[in-house]
């Protein structure tokens, strides 16, 4: 081969496992030491950015399996649609789960079909949000079916709201907003509630004025997704971006945050399941959905 040619070979070869790997669904096992000491384990399945298409079946096989993992409650945080039509794709494919304790949030694109969007401006564009402009279009994804469809299974919405459950014997309690990536979040300074077993903020996109003030509020635990961990990543490197202002270090997993003078929450980033279909591709981030399994804490130990 000409040397010419070994950049594009290169690239070529590149851009085939980055696509492929859209495909390399995995489930992340994680723990979080999170419930009262001595605490019997609560088992809790985070899953984000579906961006679902009627046409992706074996997407869907592997969310019909996950029900196989048993966990004790599902935590959904948006982004489930990629397409007008995709409602009952979502919902045959979350199968099962849906039968179990569930709460959710949703995101930009269960509002708002997917478009096509400059690869530099992605990568250049901060925190991607500011640009109110490119959501003042109609919101045309059937988000309100999905919603009715949600909680006639059960499922407890989130959207700029609080919640309450009682899972696997312990009564959890719940803070959540609409996706802070539009603005559409409304936070409130209704500290947690102490007298639950466990005290969850729920969010599409983790902006640090969310987590800030759930930190503040004393919120243990905060979920989130929509940084897709990156999806480009550069080995030894980390995501080049999160779409949001959170620190590129914390682009997905398990991580601690903080304000001043409080204690720390555990945040959890899902890297998420799919993608936009103008940009089908992944590299050194496989699509994920993670089994959290909250312990309680080793009071023997530091909490911070």
């Amino acid at each position: 081969m000409r040397p010419v040619l070994w950049p594009v070979a290169a690239a070529a070869a590149g851009l085939a496992y980055a696509v492929a790997e859209t495909r390399a669904f995995t489930v992340r096992h994680v723990t979080v030491p999170v419930l009262a000491p001595g605490s019997a384990p609560l088992r809790v399945l985070h899953l984000s950015d579906t961006h679902m298409t009627p046409r992706q079946q074996r997407k869907q096989q592997w969310l019909r399996e996950l029900a196989a993992l048993e966990p004790d409650l599902v935590v959904n945080t948006g982004d489930n649609l990629a397409h007008f039509d995709a409602v009952p794709s979502v919902l045959d494919a979350y199968g099962d789960l849906l039968d179990l304790p569930g709460v959710f949030v949703f995101g930009s694109n269960d509002y708002f079909s997917p478009v096509r969007k400059s690869p530099t401006g992605y990568l250049t564009g901060g925190t991607g949000a500011g640009t109110r402009g490119a959501w003042e279009r109609e919101r045309d994804l059937p988000f309100e079916r999905l919603r009715a469809a949600f909680t006639a299974r059960g499922w407890t919405d989130l959207d700029n709201r609080h919640g309450e459950l009682e899972v696997a014997g312990r009564r959890l309690a719940f803070v959540g907003v609409d996706d802070p990536h539009l603005n559409y979040d409304v936070l409130d300074d209704e500290p947690a509630d102490a007298s639950a077993d466990l005290a969850i903020g729920v969010a599409h996109a983790p902006y640090l004025r969310v987590l800030d003030r759930w930190n503040a509020l004393g919120y243990p635990l905060i979920l989130a997704g929509h940084t897709h961990g990156g999806q480009l990543r550069v080995p030894f490197y980390g995501a080049l971006v999160t779409n949001c202002d959170l620190d590129r270090a914390r682009a997905r997993g398990l991580h601690r945050h903080h304000t001043p003078g409080n204690e720390p929450s555990w945040l959890h980033v899902s890297a998420g399941i799919g993608t936009s279909p103008f940009t089908p591709v992944r590299f050194s981030c496989r699509p994920e959905a993670t089994l959290l399994t909250l312990t309680g804490i080793d009071s023997s130990g530091p909490r911070r």
